[in-house]
């Protein structure tokens, strides 16, 4: 049950946007950059680090959410998406994603968790600065959207469906509808 009175049949932060449009405004265009903008990560591997610290920050809706964005644009689907969630390590994505995934879990934890040689690690693997930069400023963006959707209790659908639609929808028109 949400803490607040939110539109009842939307889920998620898309019920927290229709409470206030004003601020969700620049929450779905930095949404849009960060996930679907120019870059050289694809949007797939840009989608599996949101769910993944979302997965960290045991955030259900963002989890399974982006979880689902991402596995409709990764070759491997969910599998890839849950490999990445239980073992980073031997998670079939490349070297350079699994240096990226590690970098946002660091800066889940705390921006001062993130140390020269986690930087360094993610050079070594091929990632640009740039790469670095949007891994982090996601990892960072996606604590505050958890703690958004968390803190006030959004509605979070239990039926996995209800993510595959969503998915659909975002892949396929993006965040700014």
């Amino acid at each position: 049950m949400p803490h607040i009175d939110l539109e009842p049949g939307v889920a998620g932060i898309r019920s927290l946007f229709a409470y206030r449009p004003e601020t969700a405004r620049p929450l779905t265009e930095l949404a849009e950059v960060l996930l679907r903008g120019d870059s050289t990560l694809g949007r797939g591997e840009r989608e599996l680090i949101a769910a993944y610290v979302s997965r960290l920050n045991d955030c259900d809706f963002c989890a399974w959410s982006h979880g689902a964005f991402a596995a409709h644009q990764l070759e491997g689907g969910n599998d890839v998406v849950e490999a990445a969630h239980s073992e980073i390590e031997t998670a079939p994505v490349s070297d350079k994603l699994k240096a990226l995934l590690r970098l946002a879990g660091k800066v889940q934890q705390s921006g001062l968790a993130v140390a020269p040689s986690d930087i360094e690690s993610a050079r070594a693997e091929g990632a640009t600065d740039r790469e670095i930069h949007d891994t982090v400023l996601i990892a960072a963006a996606f604590c505050m959207f958890n703690r958004y959707v968390d803190g006030l209790a959004a509605v979070t659908p239990q039926d996995p469906a209800a993510y595959v639609s969503m998915a659909d929808l975002v892949v396929a028109s993006g965040y700014q509808r």
